[in-house]
């Protein structure tokens, strides 16, 4: 079978093992179709002992993992004795009733390798609204740093119809955006993206790199796919692939069928890589840069101008006055002495709470707040300083 290159803006073609090993960050999806077994009563233990092998391999090697796992619906409804429904509230029951087995599945293939991992269930708003978007980040970011894993899914039991992503697709491509993950990969049933289905046309060509995803690259995707206990198909992973690409993460749609699925990726196993505009970090500041209205501001004195110069946070201490009511998350415009705004960034604390550690050190926060949150208001991570 032929195997060709769409080859548009980007960075150049890769192989998927070439990718592998140039990340640090990596989002790994794992749908409903590869984690329940084919009886659709419980998880498939042996293959993911295998995918807990390659996980613990690329941990060894240095590679930090966020998993977004389906499954707990599947799960539930087996549990539950209940038939496949499209009806929205036997969803969010199953989902009730599986969320705990699909965790169980996972601390049981983990737990041999020494892995340990955490649960974080995740609604639409939370990766929409800003201050729900930075609390979600930073218990990541936290987990990370404890050097636990942490396993995504959809808070299916409380999603509403109209705001809900409806696929972990597009969960994983925002859990990639949110983590500044450098490579996202899509297990699935099959070995990427072809020109056409090649299960009905012996002629189909696989694509094994997508520089842009156009209208030509979506119409070679065609329908969704139906059936089994999945709800996506590569449709909806070639717009989690836009959406990880814009976010400066390159994206790998792999399958994940054969035992082993991330190693084979490692060796000689093909897939389709959708390539990153940008990095990572570049993308994020981009985004906060081009917010087209601030909530605020906050007027900074010259220690503090020297300071974020030189690459630093903007700490409480160096602020001298904070305008405009917002919440957590807000993007706030920094305005030296003289007015003149030298920067942008995202605000780890609501104004209320800015107006009461204004000027203060880290260390009376907990007395002036009554808790203790960060010691920076504004991470530098956070933050986009404008050429001067």
């Amino acid at each position: 079978m032929k195997i060709a290159k769409l080859a548009g803006e980007g960075q150049a073609p890769a192989t998927p093992a070439a990718l592998i090993a140039a990340s640090r960050r990596v989002v790994v999806k794992v749908g409903s179709s590869l984690f329940i077994d084919p009886s659709g009563r419980g998880a498939r233990r042996a293959w993911l002992r295998t995918l807990a092998a390659d996980l613990a391999g690329l941990r060894g090697r240095g590679k930090e993992i966020v998993l977004v796992s389906s499954g707990a619906v599947a799960l539930g409804r087996a549990y539950l004795g209940m038939k496949r429904s499209d009806r929205l509230d036997r969803k969010q029951a199953a989902a009730a009733a599986g969320q705990g087995r699909l965790m169980q599945a996972w601390e049981r293939a983990l737990a041999p390798y020494g892995l340990r991992v955490a649960q974080l269930l995740l609604t639409y708003d939370d990766t929409e609204q800003r201050r729900r978007w930075l609390n979600a980040r930073a218990t990541i970011e936290m987990l990370l740093a404890r050097e636990a894993i942490p396993v995504i899914n959809e808070n299916d039991s409380v999603a509403t119809e109209e705001l809900r992503y409806g696929d972990n697709d597009r969960l994983s491509a925002r859990a990639a955006q949110m983590t500044r993950a450098d490579l996202l990969i899509l297990l699935s049933d099959v070995d990427g993206l072809y020109t056409a289905d090649p299960a009905r046309d012996p002629g189909a060509t696989h694509i094994g790199y997508v520089g842009e995803i156009n209208a030509r690259v979506e119409a070679f995707a065609g329908d969704a796919s139906a059936g089994g206990p999945g709800t996506g198909g590569m449709r909806t992973k070639l717009a989690a692939a836009r959406i990880a690409s814009a976010a400066g993460c390159a994206t790998l749609i792999a399958s994940g069928r054969g035992d082993h699925p991330l190693r084979r990726l490692e060796g000689e196993a093909r897939g389709t890589v959708v390539a990153a505009h940008g990095s990572p970090g570049r993308a994020y500041k981009q985004w906060i840069a081009g917010t087209l209205a601030t909530a605020g501001s906050l007027v900074v004195d010259s220690g503090a101008v020297r300071a974020l110069a030189l690459g630093r946070s903007l700490l409480p201490a160096g602020v001298v006055a904070v305008d405009g009511e917002f919440e957590r998350g807000a993007c706030l415009a920094i305005l030296d002495a003289e007015g003149r705004e030298i920067g942008r960034g995202l605000c780890a604390y609501g104004s209320a709470d800015a107006r009461l550690i204004l000027g203060a050190p880290s260390e009376r926060f907990e007395d002036l707040l009554g808790w203790r949150g960060p010691d920076e208001l504004i991470h530098r991570d956070d933050l986009v300083m404008h050429a001067r």
